[in-house]
C-alpha cells in the first residue's frame, strides 16, 4: 500500500510539469494515477478545423492508433495509456485532454444539484447507517397522483412498488352510504397520460431501465401508489390521505407527496376547515410528512395554488432549474403575509410562502409503458438516448419539484427514523442554500440541500445561521418598487424600432432592466445585447453578449441612476442577430429609509451600498456599515453564502479544520473552502470559492484583494474549468479591440484565467489611463487590473451590485458550456438589407441552399458562425453581380447544432439562422 501511495504522490508531483502545456481534467488525472490500462480520452488540439496532418502524426508518434477524429472541430477521441496522456498534455499542439466519461443530465442532474446522489455515495453516511447506503430503504412514500404504471422496470409492483391502488371515487355511481373502497394490487393505475408515473420515478425509481442513470432521489424507498385517474376531486385527494392513515403501519408510510392544486384558491389564507387541511393535519399528527407542489401559476404575488399548502405542518416546494434559477412559472407567496391557524384547540403560525425550492425543470423520469404517454416527445428525442426513450420522458413544473423533496425526506428518515414531521421541515429549512436576489415569499428558505439535511438528521450540527430567510440583519433598506413592461420589435437590419424610453424620477435608489431574448432560437438564445442609456449618454450593458449562446436572460442594474429620460436598447452582437419581439420589465426602486447605514449618507458609493443591502448581497456591521474599512476574508465568506449561492457544509467528522476561527465562524470557513461549495457546481467537482491562507488557517481578519475576490466570484458561477483552461496574455475588450493588461505580471500564479473570465463577463472592472508623448498625434489607452489592491467594503458593494444578475442569468451547466471573449471574427456593424436571404431546407440533414438577391454589383462576404460567435466557414468572399444568387451549404460537414449566417454586400447586412441535424 505504501508503495502504491508513494507512486501516486510522485505522479501527482510530476503532473505539474507533465501537464504544463495542456489542461487535464481532474477525472482523467484520477484515473491515470491509479491504473496503467488504456483509457478513452478526448484530445483537443489547437486550431479551428479538423485535426491536421501534424496532429495525426503526433498521435501516431506516441503509438496512439485507435480513435476517431471530428470533421469540423480539432478534436479526436482516442485510446491512450497514462504515459501517452502525459505526453499529449505536454505537447504545445494540445489544448486539453479529458476522460471520455458519461455525462450527467436530466433527472440525474437534478439529484446531483441537491446532493441526493452524493448522499448515496457518502461512505460516512453508509458507516452511520450500519453499512448500508442511505437510499430511503424501508421508508414508505405514498404518491397521491394520477396513478403508477407498475409494469415499468423502475417501478415494479411487488418489488419497490409495494402497493398500487386505484382510488377514484365517483359519487354518482354509488347509491348506498358505504365506506370508501379501493381496488388494490392493480398493475397499472396510470392510464391517462403518465403524470403520476413520472412523479413516482422522481421519488424512487430504481433506474433499472437505464443502468441507474435515471434513478430517483430515494431508490430504496417503498412506493405506494394512490391513483385517481384523469379526474381529480377533493374527495379523491382526501381518500388518499385516508388510505395512508388506514394502511400506515402495513407499509410504514412516512411521506405523502402531492402535486395538484387549483388557481381558484390562490392568494388565500390557511383555512382550518378545508378538508385537505384537516386531512394533512391528521397525517402529520400520525408522524407522516406531507409534501405539496407550490403550483405553476407564475411569478406574480400570491399565486400558490391552495391555502392548504401554506399550513405550517406541511412542506410546500417551489420549482427551479438544474442551475438553481427559480422557474418563471413557479408560484410565489405574498411578501410579509402571515397569520395563525387554530386546529384542535392549538394555534400555529403560518406564512404565505413556499418552504423550500427544488429542481423541477426539464426533469427526466419514468413514463408509462402502456399506454405510451405522449409527453414532451420532441424534447425527449433530443435529450434521451434512443434505448431509454420507451421508459423515460421529460416534464417541467412544481409537480416535479415536490417529489424531489419527498425523496430527500425519505433519505432523512432512513438516516433517522425518529424524526417528527416538524423536525424534518425545520432541518430542510436550516440546511438550504440561499438563492441570489430571491426572497422567502418566492423561494422559501432556498434550495434544498439533501447532503446537509441527511448529515443534520444524524447529528446536532451548526447549520442554519447563514439562511437569509431567518437571519437577523444589521442593516436594511426599505424600498418601494414600481415595475412597468416594455416591448421592442427588434430587427438588426434597422435601428428605428430597437429602443424604448422611460422616465426615472428624482430620488430613485436603483433601477433594473431585464428581458428575455430566447423567442427565435429557443434554448440557445438570440445574440442580442441589452443596453441602457442614461440622460447624459452613459452606457450600461448586460455584459453577457459573449455568452449569448448560453442564456436567454439579459439584465442591467444601475445604482443611484440620474433623474430624467432613459433609453433601453437592443443591439445585435456585432451585427449578427435574429429579428424577434422582446418583452421586458423596468423596475424602479425608491428608497423609503434605511437602518444601520448612517455612515454612508455622503459616501460616493451610497447608492450601490443601499442596493447591495436591499438585495441581501452583503450586510452592515454592528457599528455601522464602515464603507472605507477593508473587506475581511470572514466578511467575504459570509457574503458569499448570503448572496452567491454557496452551499452550507460542515465536516462530517465534527472536526474544526481551522484553528483561527471561532466555533460560530466554522460554518462560514468550511462552507466556502469545501469542494463543491458553489451551487452552480452541481456535481461537487470543483474547488472551494475561497482558498486557505495556509494549512489549517483561514485568515479571517486578512484583507481581500481584487485578485482573490475575482477568484471567489468566478468560482461561485461554477466557471473553474473555463478559468483554468484560459491561457495567454490577459486582455480586456474595449471598443471591439483587445487591450493588454499592463500589470498582468502582478496577478498571483493560477489566477490569470480567473481575471480574464471576470473581465470578459464584466464581473469586475479594469482601470484605464491615457498617455501621450510630446510628438504623438493621439493619446494611447492603457488598462490595468490592480490585482493586489485591497478591496474596501464600499468597493465590494459596487462590484457585487454591478454583477449580481450574472448568477440568475446563467443557465444549467454553465460551468461546462461557458466561453471567454467569443467575438465574431471579421464581423462589422450591421446595416439594412433590401432583399431577404433564406435557407431551404431548414433544418437540414444533407445539403441546403441559401438564396439571396443583390441590389447592385459589389463585394460579397457570406460566412457561417457557431453559437459562440466563432466563424465556422467562409462561404463566399468575392465580387458578384446584382441579381439572384445561390450558395450550397454542406450540412454533412458540420456538427449538429444551430448556426448563424451573415451576408454582407457593401453597406448591406443580413443575418439568419440555420439548424443542422444528423
Amino acid at each position: 500500500m505504501k508503495k502504491s501511495l508513494l507512486g501516486f504522490l510522485l505522479w501527482m508531483g510530476s503532473s505539474v510539469a507533465a501537464f504544463s502545456q495542456a489542461f487535464v481534467d481532474s477525472h482523467l488525472q484520477s484515473v491515470v494515477s491509479t491504473t496503467t490500462s488504456l483509457q478513452q480520452v478526448v484530445v483537443t488540439f489547437r486550431g479551428e478545423g479538423a485535426p491536421s496532418a501534424a496532429h495525426l502524426q503526433l498521435l501516431q508518434s506516441l503509438g496512439i492508433t485507435h480513435g476517431r477524429t471530428m470533421r469540423a472541430l480539432p478534436v479526436a477521441g482516442v485510446l491512450a495509456t497514462p504515459s501517452q496522456v502525459k505526453a499529449l498534455a505536454a505537447d504545445p499542439a494540445v489544448v486539453s485532454v479529458y476522460l471520455n466519461r458519461s455525462l450527467q443530465r436530466d433527472n440525474d442532474g437534478a439529484t446531483a444539484l441537491t446532493g441526493a446522489q452524493r448522499v448515496r455515495l457518502e461512505p460516512v453516511f453508509t458507516q452511520r447507517n450500519g453499512g448500508i447506503p442511505v437510499s430511503g430503504k424501508g421508508i414508505g412514500v405514498l404518491v397521491n397522483d394520477s396513478g403508477i404504471d407498475g409494469t415499468h422496470p423502475d417501478l415494479k409492483l411487488g418489488q419497490n412498488l409495494k402497493q398500487n391502488v386505484l382510488g377514484t371515487t365517483n359519487l354518482n355511481a354509488q347509491d348506498p352510504m358505504l365506506p370508501i373502497t379501493y381496488v388494490e394490487d392493480v398493475p397499472n393505475t396510470d392510464q391517462t397520460g403518465g403524470h403520476g408515473t413520472h412523479v413516482a420515478g422522481i421519488v424512487g425509481a430504481t433506474g433499472a431501465a437505464s443502468n441507474g442513470k435515471y434513478a430517483g432521489v430515494a431508490p430504496g424507498a417503498d412506493l405506494i401508489g394512490y391513483g385517481t385517474g384523469a379526474g381529480l376531486f377533493i374527495l379523491d385527494v382526501v381518500g388518499a390521505f385516508d388510505y395512508a392513515l388506514v394502511h400506515q403501519f402495513q407499509y410504514n408510510i412516512r411521506v405523502i407527496t402531492n402535486s395538484f392544486g387549483t388557481t381558484s384558491d390562490i392568494a388565500t389564507d390557511v383555512n382550518p376547515a378545508d378538508p385537505i387541511t384537516i386531512a394533512t393535519k391528521r397525517c402529520v399528527d400520525r408522524n407522516m410528512v406531507v409534501v405539496f407542489s407550490a403550483g405553476n401559476s407564475g411569478a406574480g404575488s400570491g399565486t400558490i395554488t391552495g391555502n392548504y399548502k401554506k399550513a405550517p405542518w406541511v412542506i410546500c416546494v417551489a420549482n427551479a432549474d438544474k442551475a438553481g434559477v427559480l422557474a418563471p412559472s413557479s408560484s410565489r407567496g405574498r411578501k410579509g403575509v402571515n397569520g395563525t391557524v387554530t386546529v384542535d384547540g392549538q394555534t400555529y403560525p403560518w406564512r404565505d410562502e413556499p418552504t423550500v425550492t427544488a429542481p423541477g425543470t426539464d426533469i427526466v423520469s419514468t413514463r408509462t409503458i402502456s399506454p405510451v404517454g405522449v409527453l414532451s416527445t420532441q424534447q425527449d428525442a433530443e435529450s434521451i438516448e434512443p434505448a431509454y426513450l420507451p421508459f423515460y420522458t421529460t416534464l417541467t413544473g412544481t409537480s416535479m419539484a415536490a417529489p424531489h423533496v419527498a425523496g430527500i425526506v425519505a433519505l432523512m428518515l432512513d438516516a433517522n427514523p425518529s424524526l417528527t414531521p416538524y423536525q424534518v421541515k425545520t432541518i430542510l429549512q436550516e440546511t438550504t442554500t440561499n438563492l441570489p436576489n430571491r426572497e422567502s415569499w418566492e423561494v422559501g428558505s432556498g434550495m434544498a440541500n439533501a447532503y446537509a439535511a441527511v448529515d443534520r438528521a444524524y447529528r446536532q450540527a451548526g447549520y442554519g445561521p447563514t439562511v437569509n430567510a431567518t437571519r437577523a440583519f444589521l442593516s436594511s433598506v426599505n424600498t418601494a418598487v414600481s415595475s412597468s413592461p416594455f416591448t421592442i420589435n427588434f430587427n438588426p437590419a434597422t435601428t428605428a424600432s430597437n429602443s424604448s424610453t422611460f422616465t426615472v424620477p428624482a430620488g430613485t435608489s436603483s433601477l433594473e432592466v431585464s428581458c428575455k431574448v430566447s423567442g427565435v432560437l429557443g434554448e440557445t438564445g438570440n445574440p442580442v445585447n441589452l443596453v441602457v442609456l442614461s440622460p447624459s449618454g452613459k452606457r450600461y450593458a448586460s455584459g453577457i453578449s459573449v455568452l449569448f449562446a448560453l442564456s436567454p436572460g439579459r439584465a442591467v442594474a444601475v445604482a443611484g441612476p440620474e433623474a430624467g429620460t432613459w433609453t433601453v436598447r437592443l443591439d445585435g452582437l456585432q451585427g449578427v442577430a435574429i429579428p424577434e419581439t422582446v418583452n421586458g420589465t423596468i423596475a424602479l426602486n425608491q428608497s423609503q429609509g434605511t437602518s444601520g447605514l448612517g455612515d454612508v449618507a455622503t459616501h460616493p458609493a451610497k447608492a450601490s451600498i443601499e442596493m447591495a443591502i436591499s438585495k441581501r448581497l452583503m450586510d452592515g456591521l454592528a457599528t455601522g456599515f464602515k464603507p472605507d474599512q477593508n473587506l475581511t476574508r470572514l466578511q467575504l465568506a459570509d457574503y458569499l453564502l448570503m448572496g452567491q449561492a454557496i452551499r452550507q457544509y460542515l465536516p462530517l467528522t465534527g472536526a474544526a479544520p481551522f484553528g483561527d476561527v471561532s466555533a460560530a465562524e466554522q460554518l462560514l470557513a468550511t462552507s466556502v473552502t469545501a469542494q463543491g461549495a458553489a451551487l452552480r457546481d452541481r456535481n461537487y467537482s470543483q474547488n472551494g470559492v475561497m482558498q486557505e491562507v495556509a494549512p489549517g488557517s483561514f485568515g479571517p481578519k486578512q484583507a481581500v484583494t481584487r485578485a482573490s475576490l475575482t477568484y471567489s466570484l468566478v468560482q461561485s458561477l461554477g466557471l473553474q474549468n473555463k478559468a483554468q483552461q484560459t491561457s495567454g496574455p490577459v486582455t480586456v475588450l474595449v471598443d471591439g479591440k483587445r487591450l493588454p493588461i499592463d500589470d498582468a505580471a502582478q496577478i498571483p500564479v493560477g489566477l490569470s484565467g480567473y481575471v480574464q473570465v471576470a473581465l470578459d463577463m464584466n464581473i469586475i472592472n479594469a482601470y484605464y489611463t491615457l498617455t501621450q508623448g510630446p510628438y504623438d498625434l493621439q493619446p494611447t489607452l492603457h488598462a490595468s487590473f490592480k490585482p493586489n489592491q485591497v478591496v474596501k467594503r464600499a468597493d465590494f458593494a459596487v462590484i457585487v451590485t454591478r454583477t449580481h444578475e450574472q448568477w440568475n442569468a446563467a443557465p444549467a451547466d454553465v460551468a461546462a458550456q461557458s466561453s471567454s471573449a467569443a467575438t465574431l471574427a471579421g464581423a462589422t456593424s450591421a446595416q439594412p438589407v433590401e432583399t431577404a436571404a433564406f435557407v431551404a431546407p431548414n433544418p437540414l440533414v444533407g445539403q441546403a441552399v441559401l438564396n439571396y438577391h443583390l441590389s447592385q454589383d459589389g463585394p460579397v462576404n457570406l460566412a457561417l458562425y457557431d453559437m459562440m460567435g466563432r466563424k465556422v466557414q467562409t462561404l463566399v468572399q468575392t465580387e458578384q453581380h446584382a441579381g439572384r444568387h445561390e450558395q450550397v451549404i454542406e450540412g454533412a460537414k458540420l456538427p449538429a447544432g444551430t448556426y448563424l449566417f451573415k451576408l454582407q454586400s457593401g453597406k448591406q447586412t443580413q443575418t439568419g439562422r440555420l439548424v443542422v441535424t444528423h
